[in-house]
């Protein structure tokens, strides 16, 4: 058997120096992943269905439904009703636990309570400022009041997206150009006012994980998800597990170089794939190509789009491209078999797909392109990565 294992962002690694064969307890929490995930899919859903759609023995089923009762992740709810026989006690997941769930922006975050289907019960968007004392300290004033008003939750603890890497080992934010905060101990701030168990982690690898937690990425073990907002970053699967490199800064595709005599970055670097392919670029465009055109935002942007502006659509059009540019760095590093899109750009993917979707196959270096995707959640899907972020180590601490 393995000689040791230990957690780290939110994934189970085996410490393969000694392995002779599966132990019991390897075996033991696959089978409660497989139990947990077929209740997400299939509730309310009977011990006898989870055998049967698991291949488990009954009395394998019985003791990990135990232990996700004792823990509280599923509940036990009405009985069903058959033709004949004993009446099966059905089980689904408790949407009486919670956690909280922050988003931060450069500019502003949105704070959220989430249940374990990935619902939200609460949501609110603050302003922040370049201090990262008096935005955190706005963070918890708003966390402390959605606790209040959802007092008979259960609060398992908190989940923070940032735009930026974050180190597997201190949990102190290493690299975040575009928030551009001076070093301040987020994590533990929060941690220390709210009194609860905190995680933090890059918003591609939280959205990453989201699709994981709540989504339908079944089979999938090589894929990439692709953040598109002020930035760009990304989150990697690799053979099943999530990649996070030396320090956690694997997936800085977004400042890797283009073209050395393009835009400035917020990394100090020129013309890094963000600065060409991010939502602030597709601004640019625009005022490039629309000079007298007042400032707009990036959702007016679409809007502009949409009703026939065609500055704004050329705008649009040049980001798209460069977007499936820069995926060729991605499918010839990673050779992916799916890549996932998250951002506002999803919110007009049948504009942005098309242009992607050519330049991703025209730069396929050998054999069929990655299956593209959108998200279809827009921003909200860092905020739901935020709550799986926590929900995933969460779970993995208990097991």
């Amino acid at each position: 058997m393995a000689r040791s294992s230990q957690v780290k962002n939110g994934m189970r690694r085996v410490d393969l120096t000694d392995v002779r064969v599966a132990s019991s307890e390897t075996a033991r929490l696959i089978n409660r992943d497989i139990v947990l995930q077929l209740i997400r899919a299939q509730q309310p859903v009977s011990r006898a269905d989870l055998a049967r759609l698991s291949g488990l023995q009954r009395s394998t089923v019985s003791q990990i439904i135990a232990q996700l009762i004792k823990e509280r992740w599923i509940r036990e709810g009405a009985m069903a009703r058959l033709p004949r026989g004993r009446r099966p006690t059905m089980l689904a997941l408790n949407d009486d636990l919670v956690v909280l769930a922050a988003d931060i922006h450069p500019r502003q975050t949105t704070v959220a309570m989430v249940d374990l289907n990935g619902r939200f019960l609460s949501r609110s968007t603050l302003s922040l400022s370049s201090d990262p004392a008096k935005s955190v300290a706005r963070i918890v004033d708003c966390m402390k009041l959605i606790r209040r008003t959802h007092s008979n939750k259960s609060l398992e603890g908190i989940g923070i997206s940032v735009p930026g890497r974050v180190d597997l080992e201190s949990q102190s934010l290493l690299f975040a150009p575009n928030l551009n905060w001076p070093k301040f101990d987020i994590k533990r701030t929060i941690e220390r006012d709210m009194g609860l168990p905190t995680e933090m982690e890059n918003a591609a690898t939280s959205c990453l994980m989201s699709e994981l937690w709540f989504g339908t990425m079944d089979g999938v073990r090589d894929a990439v998800l692709i953040t598109v907002s002020e930035g760009l970053g990304a989150g990697i699967l690799a053979n099943g597990q999530l990649v996070s490199g030396q320090y956690g800064m694997a997936g800085e595709f977004g400042h890797i170089p283009l073209d050395p005599a393009g835009p400035r970055c917020a990394c100090k670097l020129n013309g890094c794939w963000e600065t060409f392919a991010s939502c602030n670029a597709a601004l640019r465009y625009y005022s490039e190509l629309a000079p007298h055109a007042k400032r707009v935002g990036f959702h007016d942007l679409l809007n502009l789009a949409e009703e026939g502006d065609q500055q704004a659509a050329d705008a649009l059009a040049k980001q798209a491209w460069y977007i499936g540019r820069g995926l060729r760095m991605v499918t010839a590093a990673l050779s992916p078999e799916l890549i996932l899109v998250a951002g506002d750009v999803t919110s007009a993917w049948s504009r942005f797909a098309p242009i992607i979707e050519k330049e991703l196959a025209d730069l396929t270096l050998s054999g069929r392109p990655p299956r593209l995707l959108p998200t279809h959640e827009g921003e909200v899907a860092r905020l739901r990565g935020a709550a799986a972020l926590l929900l995933q180590r969460h779970s993995l601490r208990n097991k």
